[in-house]
């Protein structure tokens, strides 16, 4: 992620990963667009919309991605051509402040169903230091499924969306001041989106009703399972501290009890400052961390530079935003399963 772009360029990158999705994106929606008859035309912003309008709407949607496999969806930039297809969509999916561009050109398109995923479940402020110690989320999780239920209701329309998440939240990616959009990476809050996409599809195309209802209700099960998985293999650990190059798992922290620690902020290419390797050195010891995790969409080069620095190892923890030949899994789910195997490892689990 490069954070140079991505603070000034939030709308602009939103618009593209829902242009590439749509028309780069080698997908299965690629496929079935060829002959899709009355199949709903979806456009998902970047994978992990991708990944649930092509669960929830099974064989009854032509799911297409604006941001190809391997891209950097915060680096998305959408042509004309892109831009335009949007607005040919029967429904859009995307997750407004990660691709500035894409929320651009959904504003513009004039699509009705237009759902904006961070309207369906609460986003919350985490910083490079996110502890899950001290946090509840009955209450949290209610006012979600009130939510999901409302914005549901109104196709999660652009407009309608709540003051909270306003143009310019989500940008800065977590640090102060800029809500953290990354809802994607704890299955529960997924499950709450999910029951929200679900929801809003129903609306959009009533003749499959049933049909979405049962693929949400056996993806927010699998999403169950996932959690269940999480909350037991994580429970006793050596550790609760883990380093990430990415700043990208602060729900996953909160929801687990687990304390993430950032090393250069959002861009998890810059290179860490002598102070705050220090710092992380100091941490690692006292915390009995293990590990500096790195992700699969970008360079290796930050976490190497810490780890050897301060005697620690490197591993892969991928914030799912795109799937690749490289990725640890086909699939959210897998993938999902991989990072619980590597976050086991480097905590210590027993």
């Amino acid at each position: 992620m490069n954070v140079r772009r991505l603070i000034p360029t939030t709308a602009a990158a939103g618009a593209v990963a829902l242009g590439l999705t749509a028309l780069s994106a080698c997908s299965t929606s690629d496929a079935a667009d060829g002959g899709n008859g009355d199949k709903l035309k979806v456009t998902a912003s970047f994978y992990p919309m991708q990944f649930l309008a092509e669960k929830i709407g099974g064989e009854h949607v032509a799911v297409t991605s604006l941001t190809k496999p391997g891209v950097e969806p915060h680096d998305l930039e959408l042509n004309p051509r892109q831009i335009g297809s949007i607005s040919e969509s029967d429904y859009v999916l995307y997750l407004k402040g990660i691709q500035p561009a894409v929320d651009d050109a959904i504003k513009q398109s004039g699509v009705k169903n237009t759902v904006d995923a961070a309207t369906l479940t609460t986003l919350e402020n985490h910083g490079s230091e996110v502890s899950g110690h001290d946090h509840g989320h009955e209450g949290e999780e209610k006012h979600a499924d009130e939510h999901a239920d409302e914005h549901a209701d109104e196709h999660g329309h652009e407009e309608e969306a709540p003051e909270e998440h306003s143009e310019g939240d989500g940008h800065n990616h977590g640090e102060e001041g800029g809500a953290d959009p990354h809802i994607w990476l704890d299955p529960v809050k997924y499950a709450e989106v999910a029951k929200g996409v679900g929801k809003s599809l129903e609306k959009a195309d009533p003749d499959h009703a049933a049909d979405y209802k049962k693929n949400t209700d056996a993806l927010v099960a699998e999403l169950g399972e996932l959690n269940t998985a999480y909350e037991t293999g994580l429970k006793n650990t050596s550790t609760k501290t883990f380093i990430t190059t990415h700043s990208a798992f602060g729900y996953l922290a909160e929801r687990y009890g687990l304390t993430q620690q950032g090393i250069a902020g959002i861009d998890p290419e810059a290179e860490p400052s002598p102070a705050r390797i220090q710092e992380i050195h100091t941490i690692a010891e006292k915390e009995k961390a293990t590990t500096v995790f790195f992700e699969t969409l970008a360079s290796d080069r930050t976490a190497k530079t810490l780890a050897k620095d301060t005697g620690l190892r490197t591993g892969v923890l991928d914030p799912l935003e795109g799937i690749t030949d490289k990725s640890q899994g086909a699939d959210y789910i897998e993938v999902m399963e991989s990072n619980l195997s590597a976050l086991q490892k480097a905590l210590g689990a027993k």
